[in-house]
Order: structure tokens, then sequence, then C-alpha cells
């Protein structure tokens, strides 16, 4: 059994400190759902614009580039690993731009997966473009995919309906990227919003369902599983995320920082008090069965 780096006192919050390739295969447990946000193999010595100043865009070894090939092969390893961690009924979220999406997809097929949309993520608040040599880079993408070909999935149509003002909800998400109240504990260079985990929780799972992240990074999965009644593992390969990971989860512990994300998250505000509980307070939810020790 693999030991965790922090668990939450309801042991609904668990972080495992080390390599996810390996650790994937040291456990053995189903989860419901699982989000993915692997490296883009990006940093390359590229720059952007972040707050009006020019800056390198390299965010750390495990994000250096990679042959097309290399990249496929890391690709098909992780997803293979996780297909056998997934409920027979159960999907898995990744998060991508063209960079590596488009491997991410052909592995996904290629070992047995149903994908079943491509979410077009628009961001409301883009870095300028300062080569001004080409467009804006604007979108990721999120695949969402299902284990098996022939066994229903979860999808909260009606909430996802209820979300859209009760209109059919489509593939292409106007989101900001994370704000100023997302970084108060610090901030991981390709963190996601909360906002963006928070609908893909809402909209294929259920309340107490397990919730996994291979690449936690701050482990904002697991801070939008919990905020949604979701309970959550992830593993995280450096330590000092690790160390962020668990710090945002103990500043939610407090009442007023716990309203102060909700109220930032329109979906939230959709469900009702019961829905929105943390996950501990689900009684029909037993902690008899945990990924991590």
């Amino acid at each position: 059994m693999i030991q965790s780096y922090y668990r939450s006192p309801d042991n609904d919050y668990i972080i495992a400190h080390g390599d996810s390739l390996r650790l994937l295969k040291e456990f053995d447990f189903k989860f419901d759902m699982i989000f993915a946000d692997p490296p883009y193999f990006l940093s390359n010595g590229g720059i952007s614009l972040q707050s009006g100043k020019v800056v390198c865009v390299d965010k750390g070894e495990w994000d250096k580039g990679l042959s097309q090939e290399d990249m496929a092969t890391f690709n098909m390893e992780w997803l293979r690993l996780c297909r056998d961690k997934l409920k027979d009924n159960g999907t898995i979220w990744i998060s991508g731009t063209y960079h590596n999406i488009f491997s991410v997809a052909n592995s996904l097929t290629s070992l047995g997966y149903k994908i079943l949309n491509v979410i077009t993520w628009q961001k409301t608040n883009p870095p300028a473009n300062i080569s001004c040599r080409f467009f804006t880079y604007s979108t990721e993408f999120i695949i969402w995919a299902r284990k098996m070909q022939k066994v229903p999935h979860k999808f909260n149509y009606g909430l996802m309906k209820e979300i859209n003002e009760g209109r059919q909800m489509t593939d292409v998400w106007r989101m900001p990227a994370i704000g100023r109240w997302e970084k108060t504990c610090g901030k991981h260079p390709t963190q996601k919003p909360l906002r963006l985990l928070v609908r893909t929780i809402l909209a294929s799972t259920s309340q107490g369902d397990w919730i996994f992240d291979p690449f936690c990074g701050s482990s904002t999965t697991g801070i939008a599983a919990n905020l949604c009644g979701r309970r959550f593992a992830g593993i995280e390969q450096e330590e000092e995320y690790c160390r962020l990971s668990r710090d945002r989860r103990e500043e939610i512990n407090d009442a007023e920082a716990l309203k102060c994300l909700k109220e930032h998250i329109n979906d939230l505000q959709v469900l009702r008090d019961s829905d929105i509980a943390m996950a501990h307070e689900c009684d029909a939810c037993g902690y008899d069965a945990l990924p991590f020790s």
C-alpha cells in the first residue's frame, strides 16, 4: 500500500508523493473519474507576456520537450495504467493544447477508450501574442472519454442544462484563467482554474464519488472535488507542490475561505446546500476503503 504524503482528517483528500508511472502500479483501487493534466512538453525556452512583462514560459524539467515517438510512448503508458484504475462505468478527462492532445487522442483510441467529447476551453483573458506573427492562443482542449466502449457512463445532463440557463450545454466553455483568489497559498505554473474542474466533476460524478489525478500539481482537482462533495486522491512528483496541495486543502477548513471559493464559482450556485456539502457530510459514504494508506 502506498504511504500518503498528506490526507485530510476525514480522508476525503489524499496525496501521494512520487513518480506517477511507478506508483500507479503499486495500488489496487477503482475510481469513478480521473482528471489528468499531463505535461505538454513545452518548456523549450519560449516566452510570453504576463502582467505586462515578457517572461520565460519554461515550467520545469518535467515539461521539457520530447520527440513525437517519446511523447506517444509516455501517453500510452500512463493512460494504460490509469485505465486499470477506472471503474467500468468511469470516465477520464485530459487537458492539453495542440502540442500534445492529438497524441493523447490516438493513445485513448488505441487502448480501447471511447472518446465522448473534446471540450474547447476558450479563455476570456488570454495572454497577448507578443510576436504579432500568428493568432493569439486563447484555447485549450479537454478530452472526455469513458473506459468501456459499451458500458454506459455517468452524465448529469439535467444539471449541465440547468447551469447553462435551461439550454443544452455545448462543448465550448468560456472561462477565465486562474484568478488571484485561487492563488492565496501560492501558484503552480500550469494551474487550472477551479471553475473548469468543478464543471467536469459536476458533469460526470455523483456525491461521494472518488476522483483521481495522476499529475495533481497543486491539486486543483482535489479542491474542486471537495467543493462538490466528492473524494479525491492524487499523485505528485514534486514535493514543493505536495506542500502547496496540503496548504490549499487546509485553507478550506476555514469557513470564510471556503465561502469565498464557492462564491466565485457560478456552477456551484445552482446546487442546493446539501449538494455542495463537503464529502464527509454524506452519510451514505463510508471510508473503509482508501486508495493510499
